[in-house]
Order: structure tokens, then sequence, then C-alpha cells
């Protein structure tokens, strides 16, 4: 009785006002990032580039975006910075309208990875606010903000095919007033930092007095923990990244799609993404993270393997169900490497956003020299097998996130 009244007033705060902005800055973030693969069959026609080289780009903008994140997240975790991300969004400015009028391949290369840092600088610090923001509502908070992200990506075919592919190029920098709007609103929640650091910290201080403090797990427990996850997310990553670069190249050639119908087909798949982003944040909350990683990385294999073989219609209906499954994985293998390392907010969210980048890039370019030597249909074949990986998800340690997560 007298714990209750005590806790109650000191129970963490949920800011959605906060939580919905920084989905909105996600949203933004990443549709400026979707837009370069959306340009791809228009780059590729002007330039003469072959798979391989559309693979390099992508791997070239993954690779920057990747790097420079958990070394950021590590100097935040120390020296937080609430202002990093808009820094960030200057680079990908930079990036956006250097792409709209590059002149040659290098120059793209050197587009795409000014791109790719400022997602970088973003991603670690706009995750601890996220995780700050959260109250108690980890999932929904992971999930409202990776929702945005994944809402902003879906919709840069949607651009390409209503604005890029009929005006061109250099219409890429009409996207300028987004990264504006960007820096807009992650100055807004900037100033909102020291708020909710402080009310975070006061509702962990109020846990531990309660007897719920954090559980320090053993190194060993959190080494396996973070290469069963680091695993799971290459295999999760490298067949998402065979729709996001290659899926309108595979249904022009397999079903003779025009540009603009292939990118609405890609649009529908990545749209189901962000529903399963924020369904699988929420179910996490509600029967624990180990559960939700195993339906989502091993449960689409029957599918996988399925859709390489059936007609257009059902190409649609299996690709944006294999998504809406696949998708909810993200939240609740970032929430679970949370609870393993709880100290480490930034480190963490930079390192697997950054592995989001990293892996996905290096999947591009393997991807892409298979797809030159052995055509885009047997690279959907071979990643058929990619769910598998999801069996990995035995070794992982049983924490307890009081949801059953090891039940």
């Amino acid at each position: 009785m007298t714990t209750a009244t005590l806790s109650a007033p000191t129970r963490p705060r949920t800011y959605t006002a906060v939580l919905i902005v920084l989905g909105m800055s996600h949203f933004l973030n990443d549709l400026m990032q979707s837009l370069i693969p959306a340009a791809y069959p228009l780059l590729k026609e002007s330039y003469a580039l072959d798979f391989w080289q559309i693979g390099m780009i992508t791997m070239t903008f993954q690779i920057a975006g990747s790097l420079l994140q958990p070394v950021i997240g590590f100097v935040t975790d120390k020296h937080p910075a609430p202002y990093s991300p808009v820094v960030g969004m200057m680079f990908t400015l930079s990036g956006l309208v250097s792409l709209a009028f590059a002149h040659s391949y290098a120059v793209i290369l050197v587009s795409v990875a000014l791109i790719g840092i400022g997602s970088s600088i973003f991603h670690p610090e706009a995750t601890r606010m996220a995780r700050y923001a959260a109250g108690g509502r980890q999932g929904l908070a992971q999930g409202i903000f990776q929702v945005g992200g994944q809402a902003g990506g879906a919709l840069g075919p949607v651009f390409a095919a209503l604005i890029i592919v009929p005006w061109g190029q250099p219409s890429l920098a009409w996207f300028a007033v987004t990264a504006l709007l960007a820096m807009a609103l992650l100055g807004w929640i900037g100033s909102r930092q020291r708020e909710i650091a402080a009310a975070f910290a006061a509702g962990r201080a109020a846990s531990t007095a309660g007897g719920k403090a954090a559980v320090a797990h053993a190194p060993r427990t959190v080494l396996i923990g973070m290469v069963v996850l680091t695993l799971l997310m290459f295999s999760k990553n490298a067949y998402g990244e065979s729709f996001r670069s290659f899926y309108t190249f595979y249904l022009m050639d397999r079903f003779g799609l025009s540009i603009p119908s292939a990118q609405m087909m890609l649009f529908i798949f990545l749209l189901a993404a962000a529903a399963g982003a924020l369904i699988g944040g929420m179910v996490g909350d509600r029967i624990g993270r180990y559960r939700v990683i195993w339906i989502s990385v091993l449960g689409p294999l029957p599918l996988t393997l399925i859709l390489p073989h059936v007609d257009l219609f059902w190409t649609g209906i299996l690709t944006v169900m294999i998504n809406l499954i696949m998708a909810s994985a993200f939240a609740s293998i970032l929430i679970y490497a949370m609870e393993l390392a709880p100290n480490r907010i930034g480190l963490i969210g930079g390192l697997f956003y950054g592995l989001n980048f990293g892996l996905g890039g290096i999947a591009a370019a393997i991807l892409g020299a298979l797809a030159d030597s052995y055509g885009v249909e047997t690279v959907y074949q071979i990643c058929a097998f990619l769910p598998l990986a999801g069996l990995l998800a035995w070794f992982l340690p049983k924490i307890d996130d009081g949801r059953g997560v090891g039940g």
C-alpha cells in the first residue's frame, strides 16, 4: 500500500508529443534516404550502370551511415549532444543537393556518402530521446519511432514515380525543404532533452528504490546476446535489401512492369514495413521481445520460399505479408539489446542502426554481383532461405523483461 502510494508520483511519464515529433523527424530523414534507391532506375539508365555499380552505391551510402553511428553513440553516452541530429540533417541536405546535380558516378558516390553520414549522426541521439520519452512503454515508443522511418522510406518510390521520373535528377533538390523542416523539429526536441532525461533518471531511481534495479548481465551473456542479435539483423537486412535495391528490376524483368508501376509496388511493400514496425513494438510490450524475435525472423520462411514461383498478384500479396512480419523484429531487437546493456543507450542505438546500414550495404553489393552473374530472379531464390537464420534465436540469453521474455 505504502509502496504504491510512493511510487505513483514518480512513475515514468510517456511524452507522447515528443515521440510523435521524433517519429515525424524520422519520417523526414528516411524519406530523403529512400530517394536514393528510388532513383536507381533513372540513374542506371542515365549513366549506363550495371547491377554491381548499383550495389556499390547502396554499399557506399550504407557504410557511410554505419561507421560513425557507434562512435557517436559512445561519445554522446558520456557527453549528451541534444542538437547533434540538427548537424546530421545539414549533411543530409548537402548530400541531397549534390546528388541532384551530380554529373558523374564518382559524384553520386560522394553525395550518397554525405546522406549516410547525416543519418549516422541523427540516429543515436534520436534513439536515446525515444528511450527517455517512452516512460514504461518502450515497445510503443520504438514502434512510433520506427513507423515514422518506415513510412518515410515507403514514400520514396512514390515521389520517384510522381516527381523524379517525370522531372529528372535535378528534381531531387526540391526535397531540400524536407531537410529544413526536419532541422526545425529536431531543434525543438533538443530543447526538451534536459527535462525528459531528468524525468527518465527519476523513474529509474524510483524503480531501484522499489527493488526493481536494472540487472547487470555478465559480460559473456552480453557478448553472446549481441552476436546473435547481429546475425539475426544481417539475415533480416539482407532479405530486406534485396527488395529495396532490386525489387523494381525484378518486377520489370519478370512481369514487364513499367518503372512507375514497379515503384508503386515497392511503395506498398515498404508501407507494410511501417505497419509491421509499430505492431511489433506494441506486441513486444505484451508478450516479450524474445517471442517477437522468434516469430518475426523465422516466421516468413514459408512465404519467402513460395515467392519466386508465383504470379504478379500473389507476388504483391506475399511481399506485403513477408515485410509485415519481418519488419516487426527491429524494435524488439533494439530494446532487447538495450536491456542487455541499459547504460549504453546511445552506443546500442548507434550500433544497431549502424548495423542496419552497414549490413544492408554489404548485402546489397553481394546481391548486385549475384544479379549481374545469375539474374535478379536467382537472387530471390537464394534469399528465400535467409529466414532460416531465425533459428539462431534459440541461443539468445533468456533475460527477463517482466513480460515473459524468456518464457
